[in-house]
């Protein structure tokens, strides 16, 4: 007998300040945009809240557990290569991925152009097909610090089966 198929979902976040003097990486692609974001490893806000999603789901540790900004071997490191490790520990668990959805929020840069860019990274780091991948944008209609330029943030969902 097959056994019945189980399916769970997860949410992740992540918000980082914008800097001046750092390259800005959004789900695995570069922008040219004058500023990046403040963090520890590419600081790829869009990526690290698919991790937690992910992770989340899973019933594992968050992102900051696996790779803590403590740890210097996290120094600028790909956000890709935290994503790869982290359906890797899915994958050891029994899981897989089997949707995500991504909200970006940012006053800047545009990102609509660049957003089929974004889900072929994903799904080539994830293993999910670019169908499987959701990704938008929307501001904060000049509110809070991502309102006003300073920060961007990202909602993830996902849904992983077993």
């Amino acid at each position: 007998m097959t056994p019945p198929l189980h399916f769970r979902v997860g949410h992740g976040y992540d918000i980082h300040r914008i800097v001046v003097g750092r390259r800005l990486v959004l789900g695995g692609v570069w922008f040219d945009c004058g500023f990046g974001l403040e963090g520890h490893s590419d600081a790829d806000a869009l990526t690290h809240a698919v991790c937690d999603a992910l992770l989340g789901a899973a019933g594992l540790p968050d992102i900051g557990h696996y790779f803590p900004n403590t740890d210097p071997a996290w120094q600028g490191a790909d956000s890709q290569v935290l994503l790869r490790k982290v359906v890797r520990a899915l994958h050891d668990g029994g899981w897989h991925p089997v949707n995500v959805d991504v909200t970006l929020i940012a006053e800047k840069p545009h990102i609509g152009p660049r957003i089929d860019e974004m889900k072929v990274a994903l799904a080539r780091t994830t293993g999910l097909s670019v169908d499987a991948i959701g990704i938008k944008a929307t501001t904060n209609e000049g509110m809070d610090d991502i309102g006003r330029g300073h920060a961007i943030a990202a909602h993830a969902v996902c849904l992983i089966g077993k």
